[in-house]
């Protein structure tokens, strides 16, 4: 954790520094608002800004805006003034806190709002092995690509593999490559010159040269644009950069790690994705099983949530009662340990009495997650699927695409274009089956007109 502290508060902060220190944390200072974002721009970065809450709170925030630097501020002052504590949460501040520091205060708010403690809990084999994995090539160099669901924990894995590395002492930089918008994400990775594009009023680094000596996590690179993925290809393979707006290239040291929930293999076929780039990227690949093909880590997690936000929220740690850890291994856990971490802070604050029963298992909705019903819309939809599915069982392609036609033709009145357009066929395909179709007697919706021949004929008779 890299912590900033902005203001003349160096001798009012000193336990904040310490602790911070203590947890491993970097600690700078800045003076002023100007000098904070020169600290910002050249690379040193921050995962949490401890203000003075008599600066301009406000006028930081909207500085940090504009240049698209995000980092959390925690405000603090020598007073208790609530209105200096309200203003400060209505400039954009995420929490105040009071000087001289509480010790316990300071380190739960570093915690919460940097977020920075974030343990590799697991007891599965399934898991333990993707672990085993990462051990062995956690002292290399080698990049890394990890594999999974949204919420499997692939962020936390990639921190392990950095804290296992020769490089755990250096940088570990996280950016997501999904979050950002396109025009904006080369500036993030590779930084800009001043006047390089509009708003880019000073220079800046970017994460490669901030995570220099250290490991970039490129999270979700799936969703990079094509283009830029050829200036990551070139950064990787040449150890240099190019800033936007810059005229020479800068070297850099870094270890790639790279995360994704797609399936790259089917984003190379489908252009999306370059394979040079997938081959540099997946020179070892960690692929974390979904939560629930690893059974004996749900109520492990479960276990390590309950502690964990029994004390976040100071009550009493209780026991998952028999009854809840029935419920727990039985749900199929469609959001993997982001879901169950969520579930399990609900059931902290639910639960009644000296265990978390069954009745504290809740969905976000306060339905019981044993007793919830699947929702009217995706029952509606599930059946139909399976109702269009058996009515197909047991008739041949050529009937199944004789229909298909005739009714998308019916439905376009007649239009051949239209229809073919739909069915993804020539016209002159469309023809054929047609003609085919009237010479064995069958009815075809006539061009230019919405009833069909066998409507046209009876209405004749």
């Amino acid at each position: 954790m890299r912590l900033l502290i902005v203001g003349t508060l160096k001798g009012q902060l000193t336990t904040a520094t310490k602790i911070a220190m203590d947890n491993g944390a970097s600690v700078t200072h800045a003076e002023a608002a100007e000098q904070a974002m020169n600290v910002l721009r050249g690379g040193k970065g921050a995962d949490l800004l401890l203000v003075d809450v008599g600066l301009d709170i406000r006028d930081l925030v909207m500085r940090l805006e504009a240049e698209h630097i995000h980092v959390p501020i925690v405000a603090c002052g020598i007073s208790n003034d609530a209105r200096a504590a309200v203003a400060a949460i209505h400039a954009g501040a995420k929490e105040y806190i009071p000087l001289p520091p509480d010790p316990e205060l300071i380190a739960a708010v570093l915690a919460a709002v940097a977020n920075d403690a974030r343990d590799l809990i697991y007891r599965d084999e399934a898991m333990g092995r993707v672990i085993k994995l990462a051990q062995q090539i956690a002292g290399s160099d080698a990049s890394v690509m990890i594999t999974g669901e949204s919420g499997t924990g692939k962020e936390v894995l990639a921190r392990y593999v950095h804290s296992r590395s020769a490089r755990a002492k250096r940088p570990f930089i996280s950016i997501n490559c999904a979050a950002i918008p396109e025009h904006l994400l080369e500036s993030e990775l590779f930084g800009h010159e001043k006047g390089a594009f509009t708003g880019a009023v000073a220079r800046r680094i970017g994460k490669f040269e901030e995570a220099t000596g250290g490991t970039l996590l490129l999270d979700e690179i799936s969703e990079m644009d094509v283009r830029l993925q050829s200036k990551l290809l070139r950064a990787i393979q040449e150890r240099v950069i190019d800033r936007v707006g810059g005229t020479k290239p800068v070297p850099v040291d870094i270890r790639i790690i790279a995360t994704s929930n797609r399936n790259l293999s089917e984003a190379v076929r489908e252009g999306t994705f370059r394979e040079d780039l997938l081959f540099r990227l997946n020179v070892v690949n960690l692929k974390i099983p979904p939560l629930r093909d690893r059974p004996a880590d749900i109520l492990e997690l479960a276990q390590h949530f309950a502690r964990k936000y029994a004390e976040a929220n100071g009550m009493p740690v209780r026991p998952i009662s028999t009854d809840a850890r029935r419920v727990l291994t039985a749900n199929r856990w469609q959001g993997n340990v982001r879901e169950l971490e969520n579930t399990i802070h609900r059931s902290v604050l639910m639960a009644q009495g000296d265990e978390i029963g069954a009745d504290a298992i809740l969905t976000p909705d306060g339905d019981r997650l044993d007793l919830a019903k699947t929702a009217p819309a995706v029952a509606h939809a599930t059946l139909a699927a399976e109702q269009v599915t058996r009515a197909l069982v047991g008739r041949t392609v050529a009937d199944v695409e004789r229909d298909l036609i005739l009714e998308t033709l019916k439905h376009c009145l007649g239009n051949r274009t239209h229809a073919a357009n739909i069915l993804g066929i020539s016209i002159r395909t469309l023809r054929n089956k047609l003609n085919e179709y009237a010479d064995g007697g069958i009815p075809i919706t006539p061009a230019g007109n919405g009833a069909p021949d066998y409507q046209r004929m009876a209405n004749a008779g």
